[in-house]
């Protein structure tokens, strides 16, 4: 067998240039570069220094055979040609991996069984002694390619991913691979700068991956130094003096490097479930003495462990999954960008993303990136100098809060539409928050898509903002809307003075079926508001509607007004805001239907938040059933259903526009002589039966249910008085 092999490392896409230069260092010749991968040529040395010290490829291939194929069975003579008694015994195990397409082969499962049948065949004994599959631990793990009718035939001397490097066995939601945290760490200049004593610290850490790696690069610690076992430990052409002078070189390269005194390295960590994990991973590695973690979040995050120390500040922020993470990133790129213009100056940063665009959010310029895939995900790496002329922000105090007065703060520059948003927020507020005062309320829209190109409700939940989206037209770019909604978000907590904590966001769409109601999230967590002199629970984060609908305030108010002595029902109750209402304003009984086990939980609580627990009776059931069932008699009767509905627990599916007379029939049944009822709706296209005003009085009093704050807009709902003729 020649000392001179030809040798291909796989690495993940945008990899090839650093593994190239990696590669030659580490003796690699007459290299270059292929897609998600480096070929060249070396010694048996070279290869076994490439398996324990490369820090990006995925495996290393040694190349044995390359041979023409036009067939299937070219193929199969082509591997049985090989000598593979050089390589394994026919008692051994083998497993197969085969890639590309062609000569006859678009199965990569037949293709790998060909060339395990040439591998097989070629060992068989005349005793019957043959290699078996073990695709698990083999004794040889071999690789073919199929390219342009090539066959590249090679033994896989990594074993498993050389990105596997033992430390890891508890990880977050989405980690990023070792090898491809070593490049960006590598791309951002930690070499350099752990070689002048800087300090690393990851203010998202979660696990530690990035820190581990930065400990080992700066620690001169191979990073395959700990593992067991490899491709070829089994394989015949193995030397292992060869590979146990080049291991015991890299085990006092270790050595060396963990005896001189440990760089600052630090991370940081809001979730505190991940923290004993990224603890664990590091103890793991062997870098105990070299890095610490702490739970925080990127707010309180404060890297320097003195004023003269500079260093790295590296990180992978999260991405959204959810409609609405646009509020939360957009919020955490911003106390990045706060936390590294106040307590980093002097510092370099690499931050690894896969929304670039948000990365412009953070106030301080870029001036290098880099392009990267985190799998499948195209990502960027920006560089940047954290010195004063990068900064892009304005030093302006953000507007106070009523009856609060902040402390001036450093607010990131808004773009031009982003200031228009702000203005006209700041009018919205000077107007609206005078009439809120003076009437007693704390929720009210604040803004509702009053400029066309920012398409966001904007509610005022006390010191919280409830913003929702609605969701562009196709006609419009998505990246524009995208960009608009960025404006909105940045401009809300400058304009209104609120903490970016407490600005909640979500998406309005079309619904189908229930999904408004749906949850979307877990977070539990619930905010009492005052209305009318009642208290009511909302939930801003965990569904699209909060449990308090407030263009229906008027309504409420009207209801609350004319309880007094009156046996009370309301239909579709949601929450039941209207039955706590009438309770509140007096009524003998009320009675509060609605099919969700979950809002009937909501509405008791909202009754129980009152002190009215006598005389209410809830009742979990589909409304037409139930109404149909029902022979009690009510004064006064509230229905606001939804536009459709397609419950598991019902039977069929309410249409409001199809539904409504039948809807209204039934309830008018249930009316006391000389009682009332209100029927509301959303449906923007609703037209009211015109057989429904000639069997009742009926009277639209739409437009007197309407408050200040949403007469920009009287087309959120239309309401109607009906009355037994």
């Amino acid at each position: 067998m020649t000392d001179r092999h030809e040798l291909i490392l796989t690495c993940p896409k945008g990899l090839e240039g650093l593994l190239l230069e990696e590669a030659r260092q580490l003796g690699l010749e007459d290299a270059r570069e292929q897609t998600a991968a480096i070929r060249g040529f070396g010694a048996l040395e070279v290869a076994y220094r490439l398996c324990l010290w490369s820090r990006l490829a995925n495996r290393v291939l040694l190349v044995i055979s390359r041979f023409p194929t036009t067939t299937a069975e070219t193929l199969y003579e082509g591997v049985r040609s090989v000598d593979w008694a050089e390589h394994l015994e026919p008692g051994g195990s083998l497993a197969v991996e085969f890639s590309g397409r062609g000569s006859g082969i678009d199965n990569t499962h037949f293709g790998a069984l060909k060339v395990k049948d040439g591998i097989v065949d070629r060992l068989r004994t005349a005793s019957g002694e043959r290699p078996t599959v073990d695709k698990l631990n083999p004794d040889l793990r071999v690789h073919l390619r199929l390219d342009k009718g090539e066959a590249v035939l090679s033994l896989d001397l990594s074993g498993h991913s050389l990105h596997q490097r033992g430390y890891r066995l508890q990880q977050g939601a989405a980690p990023l691979k070792e090898n491809l945290a070593a490049a960006v760490l590598i791309r951002a200049g930690w070499p350099r700068i752990a070689a002048e004593g800087g300090a690393l610290t990851d203010p998202m850490c979660g696990v530690g991956t990035f820190l581990i790696e930065g400990a080992m690069i700066a620690a001169d610690i191979a990073p395959n130094l700990k593992r067991e076992r490899w491709g070829f430990s089994a394989w015949l052409g193995h030397v292992p003096a060869l590979w146990h002078r080049l291991h015991d070189e890299a085990e006092a390269r270790a050595a060396a490097g963990l005896a001189r005194p440990p760089l600052w390295i630090r991370g940081y960590e809001a979730d505190p479930r991940l923290i004993q994990p990224g603890r664990n991973n590091i103890e793991r590695a062997g870098l105990g003495s070299w890095i610490r973690i702490y739970q925080g979040d990127v707010a309180t995050f404060e890297p320097r462990p003195d004023q003269n120390q500079k260093g790295l500040v590296i990180c992978n922020p999260p991405y959204g999954e959810r409609l609405g993470d646009e509020a939360s990133l957009l919020y955490l790129y911003q106390n990045l960008g706060e936390r590294l213009r106040q307590a980093c100056l002097g510092w370099e940063a690499g931050i690894f993303t896969a929304a670039p665009d948000l990365g412009k959010r953070m106030g301080i310029r870029s001036h290098k990136q880099y392009a990267f895939w985190n799998g499948a995900l195209p990502c960027k790496l920006l560089l940047i100098k954290v010195e004063l002329d990068q900064f892009v922000t304005d030093n302006r105090t953000a507007p106070p809060q009523p009856n609060a007065a902040p402390a001036p703060v450093e607010v990131a520059r808004l773009s031009e539409g982003g200031q228009m948003f702000a203005n006209r927020l700041q009018k919205n507020l000077r107007l609206l928050g005078k009439w809120a005062r003076r009437e007693g309320i704390e929720c009210y829209r604040l803004y509702d898509a009053d400029m066309p190109e920012y398409a966001v409700a904007v509610d005022l939940y006390r010191d919280w903002v409830h913003v929702q989206e609605y969701a562009p037209p196709r006609s419009i770019d998505p990246d524009k809307a995208q960009a608009r909604l960025l404006d909105a978000l940045a401009a809300i907590p400058q304009a209104l003075g609120v903490p970016r904590k407490k600005v909640v966001v979500k998406r309005r769409e079309r619904q189908s079926g229930t999904r408004q109601y749906e949850r979307q999230a877990a977070q539990g967590q619930f905010l009492e508001v005052i209305e009318g002199g009642v208290k009511l629970l909302v939930n801003l984060t965990d569904y699209l509607d909060t449990g308090l609908f407030l263009d229906h305030r008027p309504l409420r108010l009207r209801i609350q007004r004319e309880a007094a002595g009156k046996r009370f029902l309301n239909l579709f109750c949601y929450t039941a805001t209207a039955t706590v209402h009438a309770a509140k304003g007096g009524a003998r009984s009320t009675t509060s239907v609605d099919l969700s086990r979950t809002y009937l939980d909501w509405a008791r609580r909202n009754l129980s938040l009152n002190g009215f627990s006598d005389r209410q009776r809830l009742e979990q059931a589909d409304v037409m059933e139930w109404l149909a069932a029902d022979r009690g008699e009510y004064d006064l009767i509230f229905i606001d259903p939804p536009t459709f509905s397609n419950s598991k627990r019902m039977e069929g599916v309410f249409d409001v526009q199809r539904d409504h007379a039948a809807l209204l029939d039934l309830a008018m049944a249930r009316l006391a002589a000389g009682g009332t009822l209100y029927f509301s709706n959303n449906f923007r296209k609703f037209e009211l039966d015109l057989s429904i005003a000639e069997r009742y009085a009926v009277e639209e009093i739409s437009a007197a249910t309407l408050d200040e704050d949403f007469r920009r807009n009287p087309k959120i709902h239309r309401a109607w008085r009906l009355q037994a003729r």
